[in-house]
């Protein structure tokens, strides 16, 4: 009912705005409405591609010295009209063109020529090796309109939970790819023509150039509609020049600020709790570690939306935004031309922040203005990049060398990965041979006492199986993660109160404090049915 009130005062704008525009231009203005459901246009005059292409409708046929009435918009070429006024002149008739809405111009046109709206197959993503598939998708994808193909692409890209669409010119087709669950799988390979339909509909809505020969960044967005919901989808459009064009991928993002929920990152009991010892304090640093596509982002969101409330000042600086929150100041750092981190907090560290996280600690300057804010009463959260939290402390100290303060300053480090998640409803449980059995057990003989261990000698796992929801039997990613707390001992290496700092003395006495590592916590979440061995040895 309020969507039909909604829809009542828009054309009522249109037709105000019509009527004043046939005013100004001394042509007599028609409202349609009244008879829009019953009218019949003239058969004859013109051909359905001519009224569409040039926006008007024959309304009254002229007889006995009647006029013919033709009905126009705002968009019908003034060209067009003098001729046809010219032509019905020559030929002994009258001609009247009345002003109508475009409103009122598409309810008529789609009364007299319905629109034949195609249903496409969704896509499916093809096994390895399936070219069937990709074949039968490539079709599908070929015969989309050129109107639509674009908007096609990414709905079903959404459908499928991709996190990005990759697309990539070849010598004689373009390659379409798309990442499901950090898994980039091949879609389609389509026709020639269809790049330049893709590329154009792409740069005029993440505005950029297509004929630029540097490699450009973008941003736009999409409301997806499925099953009666819609959600509003963001993506962030890279483009760079290939050899046979220019080569695009599309990182999506469909989220809202429920789930950057700490509660939903399936993250362990003990983990959990001391990332709330450690984020309760007003001060010190926080750093998350690992490649790129493990997460990272999404936990540091999580944290800050859990911090977030109306007794925090939150700024964040990043480079680019990923995910937009209410609350919260964010500012963005454009890297590429110029801008820098340091820069960026040392100005916003005169805005009396609470909680400040930066994108990436990338070098000295960075790294030393984060750990002077953390001991000046500010909590700093940010990314780097290091495979482990024992090797996050190496690289930091070769790039800023031994600093006191810094020891002070750290007080956690997280090193995470993302694994796919075997599909509940599908995954088979099955009995591991001798030597698998042997490799788990010495992946686990030093796991930390106030871990439960399981009974090594006596175990299953689970094996993927393929569905019709889960074609590649995994549902879903999960969080494998590594959580040093910076202790007094730790402490003493990074002061260099001890001669040998290096990646294994550091894990070795992290171990002693009850770490428990990204191998061991993969291993673990293995022999629960939540993701596979080989799973964790891709990723870790």
């Amino acid at each position: 009912m309020e969507e039909d009130k909604v829809q009542q005062n828009r054309r009522e704008q249109d037709e105000q705005a019509t009527s004043q525009r046939a005013a100004i231009l001394g042509v007599q203005y028609l409202d349609t409405r009244p008879i829009e459901a019953t009218i019949g246009l003239v058969n004859g005059v013109l051909d359905v591609p001519t009224m569409h292409q040039n926006r008007l409708v024959p309304l009254v046929a002229g007889n006995g010295g009647q006029p013919w009435q033709f009905g126009i918009t705002t968009q019908t070429p003034q060209s067009f009209i003098r001729d046809m006024t010219k032509q019905y002149n020559d030929a002994g008739h009258n001609i009247n063109f009345l002003l109508i809405s475009y409103s009122g111009y598409n309810q008529i046109m789609n009364r007299y020529d319905p629109i034949v709206r195609v249903v496409h197959d969704d896509i499916k993503i093809a096994q390895e090796g399936d070219s069937n598939t990709i074949a039968e998708v490539s079709k599908t994808l070929n015969s989309v309109g050129s109107d639509e193909i674009f908007d096609y692409l990414i709905s079903q890209a959404d459908r499928l939970g991709a996190s990005d669409i990759h697309i990539e010119n070849q010598r004689t087709h373009m390659r379409i790819r798309m990442r499901i669950d950090g898994v980039l799988h091949p879609v389609a390979d389509l026709e020639n023509d269809r790049y330049r339909i893709i590329l154009s509909a792409l740069a005029s809505r993440a505005n950029i150039s297509t004929a630029a020969t540097e490699p450009q960044s973008g941003h736009m967005q999409k409301e997806i509609t499925r099953d009666g919901a819609t959600h509003l989808l963001n993506m962030r459009v890279e483009m760079v020049p290939t050899m046979y064009g220019l080569d695009a991928v599309l990182r999506l993002f469909n989220f809202d600020e429920s789930m950057l929920n700490l509660d939903r990152l399936g993250i362990g009991q003990v983990e959990r709790s001391e990332i709330d010892e450690v984020v309760s304090h007003p001060r010190g640093m926080v750093l998350m570690v690992g490649p790129t596509g493990s997460g990272k982002s999404t936990t540091l969101y999580s944290i800050i939306n859990a911090l977030n409330n109306t007794s925090r000042k939150i700024i964040t600086l990043e480079d680019p935004i990923e995910y937009g929150i209410s609350g919260i100041t964010q500012i963005p750092i454009n890297t590429t031309e110029g801008q820098s981190f340091a820069d960026g907090l040392r100005s916003v560290l005169r805005l009396d922040p609470d909680v400040v996280m930066i994108g990436e600690i990338r070098d000295a300057d960075t790294a030393k203005t984060a750990i002077q804010a953390s001991i000046t009463g500010h909590l700093v959260l940010s990314s780097f990049h290091a495979n482990t939290t024992s090797a996050a402390f190496s690289r930091i100290i070769d790039m800023i060398g031994v600093n006191p303060i810094f020891s002070s300053a750290i007080r956690l480090v997280i090193a995470q990965r993302l694994v796919r998640k075997l599909d509940d409803e599908s995954k088979q449980e099955y009995e591991p041979d001798e030597a698998t059995r042997k490799w788990v057990q010495n992946a686990l003989k030093d796991l930390p006492a106030h871990i439960e261990k399981p009974d090594l000698n006596n175990f299953k796992l689970w094996r993927p199986v393929i569905s019709d929801s889960s074609p590649f039997g995994f549902k879903g990613r999960i969080i494998i993660m590594e959580q040093m707390v910076v202790t007094d001992r730790i402490q003493r290496f990074l002061r260099g109160d001890e001669n040998d700092l290096h990646t294994e003395i550091i894990e070795k006495t992290a171990r002693e404090g009850g770490m428990v590592t990204l191998l061991e916590s993969g291993v673990l979440a293995a022999l629960r049915g939540e993701t596979t061995l080989d799973e964790i040895n891709q990723a870790i």
